[in-house]
């Protein structure tokens, strides 16, 4: 018996901290602070768990705060941890990507990253 008061103990002491976890981004393109050469079709980001799509959104904008995002976010169907916008076509130039999403365990989670175009 004392072996499943072990378990018991064990299973509450971590249950918390797997409630306490959000949606952290694991992968994006472009990447963090990079460089690209061509100008992307698009931003996509991936998440470690689904979003809600009504309550995520992505937008980009160039070193003047200036939007130069289509404005037009998808959470995918096929993929319900990757957003993903448009972009306008870019000159050189450095952006920020800001994002804010919510995911299904109901945390929202807020950064921004920038990336920049060389020709």
């Amino acid at each position: 018996m004392p072996r499943l008061w072990v378990g018991v103990v064990f299973a509450l002491l971590i249950a918390p901290s797997l409630v306490l976890a959000h949606a952290f981004l694991i992968k994006s393109i472009p990447g963090r602070r990079a460089t690209l050469f061509k100008a992307p079709a698009k931003v996509q980001l991936w998440f470690n768990e689904r979003l809600e799509a009504r309550f995520s959104s992505v937008s980009v904008s160039d070193s003047n705060g200036k939007k130069v995002d289509l404005g037009i976010m998808e959470v995918g169907a096929d993929d319900p941890k990757r957003l993903s916008v448009g972009l306008k076509p870019l000159p050189a130039g450095a952006y920020i990507v800001k994002f804010r999403v919510l995911s299904v365990d109901g945390h929202v989670v807020e950064d921004r990253f920038p990336f920049s175009i060389k020709r």
